[in-house]
């Protein structure tokens, strides 16, 4: 795993808001009062939807809230990819899949279509509404090449799709999730070519089950 450190210009303040602070209330009511730490993972999650990303003065609030060290707070958040160091654009997050399934679809091409439209990965950009990054597997390898949106999954991906997509972020849209090609979930492309009979889903071709030889019913 890469080394990752925080922002080298962070702000000068954080403050929880009305709403993050009643979730995180929540979470921390789920443990034993000697166990309030075990929220740290989501609270911080909650801080990056405030935020869009953790700066350094949320981590030390969520410290004392937690009522744990600092250092503590630093190892989880640098140590999970999910949580973002340093700002990330306000209209998109792209994070494209780069593994070998992914790639050997095509990751490469999408990644170049993100650095011709956006700018280098990990950086924002210009107008600080797009950032992307290459990640490692997604879990999705059935329906590469993929890249995860800010929390969504958009698959079947080609350069043309993707930079559809981007335009459509950069023009404000909210572009549906999912499959480029119409497929639902991981299901084939195509129509279906095996277990295709009707009669396997419907219960006409169940069989009644017999009891066995000196079977008890079971209580109920």
């Amino acid at each position: 795993m890469s080394v990752r450190r925080l922002a080298k210009i962070q702000p000068a303040s954080f403050a929880f808001s009305k709403a993050t602070k009643a979730k995180a209330d929540w979470w921390i009511a789920k443990y034993p009062a000697d166990r309030r730490q075990s929220a740290v993972i989501p609270i911080l999650w909650l801080v990056q939807k405030q935020e869009g990303w953790c700066p350094e003065p949320a981590l030390r609030a969520i410290a004392e809230l937690l009522g744990m060290p600092y250092i503590r707070v630093l190892e989880v958040v640098t140590f999970y990819t999910m949580f973002m160091l340093e700002p990330v654009g306000s209209a998109a997050l792209i994070q494209v899949c780069g593994t070998t399934p992914c790639a050997l679809r095509g990751a490469n091409d999408l990644m170049k279509v993100c650095k011709d439209k956006i700018g280098p990965k990990q950086v924002l950009s210009a107008d600080g509404r797009f950032t992307w990054e290459e990640v490692e597997c997604l879990g999705a390898c059935a329906n590469a090449p993929m890249a995860m949106i800010n929390d969504y999954y958009f698959e079947d991906l080609t350069p043309e799709t993707l930079a559809q997509i981007i335009d459509d972020f950069a023009a404000g849209k909210k572009p549906k999730p999912g499959s480029r090609v119409g497929r639902h979930s991981s299901e084939p492309e195509g129509p279906a070519l095996t277990l295709t009979d009707p009669k396997l889903y419907d219960g006409s071709a169940a069989r009644p089950i017999k009891a066995l030889p000196n079977s008890k019913p079971v209580p109920a």
